[in-house]
């Protein structure tokens, strides 16, 4: 099952990160995950994944459900799958509310059974089966014409909460992570999954757990920290990350933080975010550093732990740094 996976998303240069994703194929890693958000189109960007590289399978880490109906989504994600030989992974995610409301003038009502009835759509459509009637939120009489998907493309679920990850189990072939260290990964994610899994005649074997690991190899360290709690600055103000952090023990991170923030003093607000958070999500320094941390993530029950190179390091030297764990 899986192995070692890159999350490479394209920022400044898309003929960068898609020299990175040759790399990636190149160096044996298992996926290469983009993440959605306010640039590129996920799905159009794996595209030029695809046409650019021959083995490694290439998955959204996460889609927003709420970014198209899942029709558009099953559609897009069968192309991909077809153009790059049966290498797409379906990642989806409810996304936040705010992110929801002001870039899809949509809502998070029922986030678990709206993940339920979208993963249930496109289950049929693939399957080329009649699309489950009766939804609440997603509907649909789709179908495929004079074109057959693959019933098995896999289906990812973002979760964080310990009843969507009890959903993903239930109903996907994977689950994908972000700021879940690896004592959460463990005592959490595991076991939630297990249950959904059992609760669907299941086991949990062959079921993907990918854990996002930000990873750095660099000569200054410190920097590259100062860089990460930067970017850590809004998932601290979204729930749904401030409820999983809570629980995996840094509420006083969280106090830290929010006193900094409401003195308008964002420098504070990051400094709140202690060694000790950084350090249990992250491997940063030399090789060796990177290497610890991912095979500190599977050892606590992460099947495909995703490297993510941190902005100013040596993205290269990171993923040649985890290629050895392949």
């Amino acid at each position: 099952m899986a192995g070692v996976s890159a999350f490479i998303s394209a920022g400044r240069s898309l003929d960068s990160a898609v020299e990175r994703v040759a790399l990636a194929d190149e160096l044996g890693f298992d996926t290469a995950y983009v993440t959605h958000i306010a640039g590129r189109d996920s799905l159009t960007l794996l595209m030029a994944y695809a046409s650019a590289t021959k083995r490694i399978r290439l998955g959204t880490g996460v889609l927003p459900i709420a970014s198209r109906t899942p029709v558009a989504t099953a559609q897009q994600a069968a192309t991909i799958d077809e153009h790059s030989g049966g290498r797409m992974v379906l990642g989806l995610g409810v996304s936040h509310k705010v992110t929801v409301e002001n870039w899809f003038d949509a809502s998070i009502a029922k986030p678990v059974t709206q993940m339920r009835e979208y993963v249930g759509i496109l289950r049929a459509l693939f399957a080329g089966e009649p699309p489950p009637e009766g939804g609440e939120f997603f509907n649909s009489r789709f179908a495929f014409m004079g074109y057959e998907a693959r019933a098995e493309l896999p289906i990812y679920v973002g979760a964080l909460s310990p009843n969507m990850l009890r959903a993903a189990g239930e109903i996907a072939d994977g689950v994908v992570l972000w700021l879940c260290n690896p004592d959460y990964v463990r005592d959490t994610v595991v076991p939630c999954v297990r249950e959904g899994r059992e609760k669907a005649g299941k086991s949990l074997e062959g079921f993907d757990i990918v854990a996002a690991v930000p990873s750095a190899v660099t000569d200054d360290p410190d920097e590259v920290r100062a860089v990460m709690r930067g970017d850590l600055v809004t998932y601290l103000s979204l729930p749904f990350y401030r409820a999983m952090l809570e629980r995996s023990g840094f509420g006083s991170d969280l106090e830290a933080f929010d006193k900094g923030m409401a003195s308008g003093d964002v420098e504070a607000a990051k400094a709140g975010m202690s060694g000790e958070l950084i350090g249990s999500l992250s491997g940063i320094g030399g090789p060796e550093e990177v290497q610890a941390k991912v095979n500190e993530y599977l050892e606590a029950g992460a099947t495909s732990p995703g490297v993510g190179p941190i902005p100013r390091s040596d993205a290269d030297a990171t993923l040649r740094a985890a290629a050895v764990l392949i």
